[in-house]
Formats: structure tokens, C-alpha cells, sequence
């Protein structure tokens, strides 16, 4: 059994933005939090890729960890994930290459095959380009190449990026991505902070099938949690009311601004919402320092993930700090 003292910790962030804030400051939280987790040991950082939601101020995902690597000294940086269907793997390389050449030893790229957005907006985002999730499998077969070493009469380069082999990471919600990380024998990161239906199942594809590769001699899995801890249960669970009217938000397709915390969520949701909501947060762990421990032991016991990386959507930056303080206190 994999324990929680061994199993490495770390951070995925969307730069929420507050009913009562802008980007601006959703962006220098975002920083605030990086330096925060940097401070407790945690391994990595991420930000995620979504288009045309007003909550999230990640959109810019390369230019957001730029801006996070120089505000950090140690921590790893990078994406949880790049969306590749909306960009061409020459323009993600030389993003890539750009930050590993400025930060070098400390950029990870996560990729994945949804585009992030709705319909209109992977349309807006693509213009005149054919590419769809199909084409992945091969988009990420040539983003390897353009970080890899330069070979004899290669007509397009990388520049920055040749040569960097940026770390890859291939992310999912489904069976896909799972499948497709064991035959190129990469890390697999599985997005069950959002998605915790199919966690066991790609897991097991992805260890059953797994091929050493030059980057990687044994399967390597991380798992998004989401991570809703305070001081006492009740704290939490009041806390997390801010997480619920967000999902809840995004069930109905309305603004994902940042909300504070209520008392009750009965006035807010039918029943049918609160269900889905519910299983949206399968895998959330909230509760109590003890709680949490008890939680996460389990989540170990049943996944034996290596690493976990955590979201913690609460309203209050400072309740969000102190989320990751408990967490990096159970090791």
C-alpha cells in the first residue's frame, strides 16, 4: 500500500476570480498560492487551459506559467493541461521550449485532447484549422519530436525547444488518454477531481499495458483530488458550499464566478442538482485535518497512485492556504 508519506503532493489551479474581484487579482492569488505551496513542499504547480468562462483567468496557459516560474524558486510549473487540439504542436513547442529554456529543470507539459470550451469557442480558438480531438495521438507524436534532439535534415525546428525534452504528461477523464500513455510508455495524470467515473478502469489500462520508455521505466499515475479541508468538519463543509454553487453554475451554464460561502444549500439546488453535483465531487476529500487523513489513506489504499494533485476552490484565498497547510501536514 502506497502511504501518504511517501506519495508526492501537488497543486492544480484554475486562478478563480471572485464575484467581488477581477483577473488581476485572481492571477496575483494564483502566484500567492504557487509561493504558498512551494514554501510547504509541495512537487508541482499546474494551471488548466479553459476558454470562454468568466471564473477562470487561465486561459493563457503558457504565459500564466511564465509568470508563476519567476515568481517561484523550486517548485515544477506547468500545464494541467494544454488543450492540443486547439493549437499546433509547433506552437506549443516553442511556448514550451521558451520556459524551459528560462526556467530550466522546472516546466512540466500536460496535454489533453478536449479542447476546453465550448463548440463556438474551439471554433474561434481554431479558425482555418482542420484538427479535432482525433488527430492527438498524432499531435502529440510530433510535439515529442519537436522537443526532442534535432535530426539530420529536420526542415522545421523548434526554436527554443529542439533538444529540451520538456517532460510530457498525457491527462484524462475517459479510457483514451490511459491507453494511449501505456503505449508510449509516458506519465499518466487522470482527472478525477472533475471526472471520477472511469478512475479505476484507466488506471488499470494504464498499468496493464505500459511500455518502458526512454522517459519512463514503470507506470507513473497521478490523481486530481479535490482537496475541501479546514479545521473542523463543519468548517469545511460550510466552506465548500462555495465549490457546490460553482459546479452548480456550470451544471446550468451560468456565470462560474467565485461566490462566498452560505449557510445552506437547500434553497439553492433541486434534488436532481445536488445528485449531480455530488457525483461531479466523487473523489473530494472534505472534512477535518482527521478526516482527510482517513480519506486519503483510503484513495491510496484503492488507487496506489503516486502523486496527487490537488484543487481547492475556496472563496477565501487565505482558506485555500490553509487547506494546503493540511494537507502537507498528514505527511
Amino acid at each position: 500500500m502506497t502511504r501518504l508519506s511517501d506519495t508526492r503532493f501537488s497543486t492544480l489551479d484554475l486562478a478563480p476570480i471572485r464575484d467581488d474581484g477581477d483577473a488581476a487579482q485572481a492571477l496575483r492569488n494564483s502566484l500567492a498560492l504557487a509561493q504558498h505551496v512551494e514554501r510547504l513542499g509541495f512537487e508541482r504547480f499546474w494551471v488548466a487551459e479553459h476558454h470562454n468562462m468568466d471564473g477562470i483567468a487561465s486561459s493563457a496557459t503558457a504565459v500564466l506559467i511564465g509568470y508563476l516560474a519567476g515568481g517561484t524558486s523550486r517548485i515544477r510549473v506547468g500545464s494541467g493541461g494544454v488543450m492540443l487540439p486547439n493549437h499546433a504542436p509547433l506552437v506549443i513547442a516553442e511556448q514550451f521550449g521558451t520556459l524551459a529554456a528560462l526556467y530550466p529543470g522546472r516546466i512540466d507539459l500536460g496535454l489533453g485532447r478536449a479542447p476546453g470550451a465550448d463548440q463556438f469557442t474551439a471554433r474561434a480558438l481554431r479558425r482555418d484549422r482542420l484538427g479535432s480531438a482525433d488527430d492527438f495521438p498524432q499531435d502529440v507524436e510530433e510535439l515529442e519530436f519537436l522537443l526532442g534532439p534535432r535530426q539530420d535534415g529536420q526542415r522545421v525546428i523548434a526554436m527554443p525547444g529542439v533538444g529540451s525534452q520538456v517532460p510530457i504528461w498525457l491527462l484524462g477523464s475517459s479510457l483514451f488518454s490511459a491507453q494511449l500513455a501505456a503505449a508510449k510508455g509516458l506519465p499518466y495524470a487522470f482527472a478525477s477531481h472533475f471526472a471520477p467515473r472511469y478512475v479505476h478502469e484507466a488506471i488499470r489500462l494504464y498499468r496493464e499495458n505500459f511500455k518502458p520508455s526512454a522517459v519512463l521505466d514503470k507506470p507513473y499515475v497521478m490523481l486530481g483530488v479535490p482537496l475541501l479541508a479546514a479545521d473542523t468538519d463543519e468548517r469545511a463543509e460550510y466552506l465548500a458550499t462555495s465549490v457546490y454553487q460553482r459546479i452548480l453554475a456550470l451544471i446550468r451554464g451560468q456565470s462560474l464566478v467565485m461566490r462566498p460561502p452560505v449557510e445552506s444549500m437547500k434553497a439553492l439546488w433541486l434534488p436532481h442538482e445536488q445528485e449531480a453535483v455530488g457525483s461531479f465531487l466523487g473523489m473530494a476529500v472534505i472534512g477535518s485535518p482527521e478526516k482527510v487523513r482517513a480519506r486519503l489513506e483510503v484513495l491510496l489504499e484503492q488507487t496506489g497512485a503516486d502523486e496527487l494533485i490537488f484543487t481547492c476552490d475556496f472563496y477565501d484565498p487565505e482558506d485555500r492556504h490553509r487547506s494546503f497547510e493540511i494537507a502537507a501536514g498528514l505527511r
